[in-house]
């Protein structure tokens, strides 16, 4: 996939899950270009996998591409960057996760920021609490 292609793709993929979430993350882009796998994901979260990059299908240059359009592509849709901390899931110590295996902070910056739309992020919180609301007047009500 050249470069074009691949922006065309990022661009419906922030397009699509800032639609469905508010937000989308490097991580969001990755699973929906191929090449990070949900169960690879879920074990890095874990904290079973040393860093992110180790289980990417696609070369560390690719994967510095994939971010630097990120980046702009949400710039030019005006998302607001939000640095997330991405820590290991479970019970014990926080342990933040690593990204990239040189542990570069520039590198881990870009992975680690989200890109949020605020105004769709308030109509998903606004439908959930209409849904929420909903559901307990059935309950109620016996409808």
């Amino acid at each position: 996939m050249n470069k074009i292609e691949l922006a065309k793709n990022i661009n419906t993929i922030v397009s699509d899950v800032v639609n469905q979430k508010g937000y989308v993350s490097s991580v969001d882009v990755l699973i929906n270009l191929g090449y990070l796998s949900k169960v690879d994901y879920e074990a890095w979260r874990k904290g079973k996998i040393e860093y992110l990059e180790k289980v990417c299908y696609v070369s560390l240059g690719k994967l510095s591409t994939i971010n630097r359009l990120l980046k702009s592509i949400s710039a030019k849709m005006k998302l607001e960057p939000s640095w997330t901390d991405y820590n290991k899931y479970g019970k014990g110590p926080k342990v933040r996760l690593q990204f990239s295996k040189s542990r570069n902070e520039n590198i881990e910056k870009g992975y680690s920021t989200h890109y949020l739309n605020k105004y769709r992020i308030n109509q998903l919180k606004e439908m959930k609490q209409m849904k929420n609301e909903s559901v307990t007047h059935e309950e109620k009500t016996g409808e």
